[in-house]
């Protein structure tokens, strides 16, 4: 029986728990608003029991947890500000789970560890979740996050302190009785929208080296010019599927957009959908998705 916050919950009501992680200068509360159309659309597809359509394993329908980031970001991390203040009056309300150093890869990652904590925090308070999804930023930690829970992962972290590698986060470690003693169990899927593969720094290649086995579908905006195809492939090419095929399901889908989530393209929820169904061994019985990667730009959500 799952348990959130202690509490014990009946088989019946077990929901389809996913981890929302926002992206650089957003907050869990922005991005609950901004992907108000891609809940209604796994409502709709994910409906509690006993509705047509509804998971099995997860009778309950679908429950999405926003957590922000613990970082808070002045004007002077965010390119492209007003700093004399005519973008926004008040208080900035922009977060991220790290700020990145230097001028050129090799990047360094400043506060990593408090924006891991933060996510461990969330895993252990209002876990157990069946995936995690990530958009910018924030799909670079749904990658870390389902590596970081994989078996062995703490052994290829340990292994690669001997060559500057980064120390397995001590917050995600914790005598639970899961897999190697984690705060979490592993993932049973994760997704990126617009999200990218950590700096070539020897400090991340742990996250990597051995691939991500976690099932993991990506959504890249063919003009997206925040992140770079470049690095969104490098994501990609870290998963052990990469850019294959399991079940008939893409693993990655081009968007003709930019930066990014395309929440209301039927299209897009449609691979989204058979994605979850492929990674949880369910099938809806009737046709998933498509597979098509490119469609029409005015059925794209709103950038943000």
């Amino acid at each position: 029986m799952a348990t959130t916050n202690g509490t014990a919950t009946p088989p019946e009501h077990k929901k389809l728990k996913i981890l929302m992680l926002h992206g650089f200068t957003q907050s869990g509360r922005s991005f609950d608003i901004k992907t108000k159309a891609l809940k209604k659309s796994l409502d709709k597809h994910f409906p509690p029991a006993p509705k047509p359509g509804h998971l099995t394993q997860y009778p309950g329908g679908v429950e999405l947890v926003y957590p922000t980031a613990p970082i808070r970001l002045d004007v002077t991390d965010i390119p492209g500000f007003d700093v004399d203040g005519s973008d926004k009056e008040g208080p900035l309300e922009a977060y991220g789970w790290w700020r990145r150093k230097g001028d050129d890869e090799p990047y360094r990652y400043e506060g990593m560890e408090l924006g891991l904590a933060r996510i461990a925090e969330t895993l252990t308070s209002q876990g157990p979740f069946a995936g995690v999804l990530g958009f910018s930023q924030g799909g670079a930690a749904a990658g870390m996050v389902a590596s970081l829970l994989e078996p062995g992962r703490r052994a290829a972290f340990e292994a690669a302190q001997g060559a500057g590698g980064m120390r397995y986060p001590d917050s995600f470690v914790e005598d639970t009785g899961y897999v190697e003693g984690t705060v979490h169990p592993p993932m049973r899927f994760a997704v990126s929208y617009s999200g990218f593969g950590a700096s070539t720094n020897a400090l991340y290649q742990a996250f990597y080296e051995p691939k991500i086995a976690t099932p993991m579908c990506h959504f890249l905006g063919s003009v997206d010019t925040v992140v770079s195809e470049e690095r969104s492939l490098r994501l990609v090419d870290a998963c052990v599927a990469g850019r294959g095929l399991e079940g008939g399901v893409p693993r990655v889908v081009y968007h003709p957009g930019g930066h990014f989530l395309p929440s209301s393209g039927k299209q897009y929820v449609a691979a989204l959908v058979a994605f979850i169904r492929e990674a949880i061994g369910e099938s809806e019985g009737g046709r998933s998705g498509s597979g098509k990667q490119e469609q029409r730009a005015e059925d794209m959500d709103l950038p943000f």
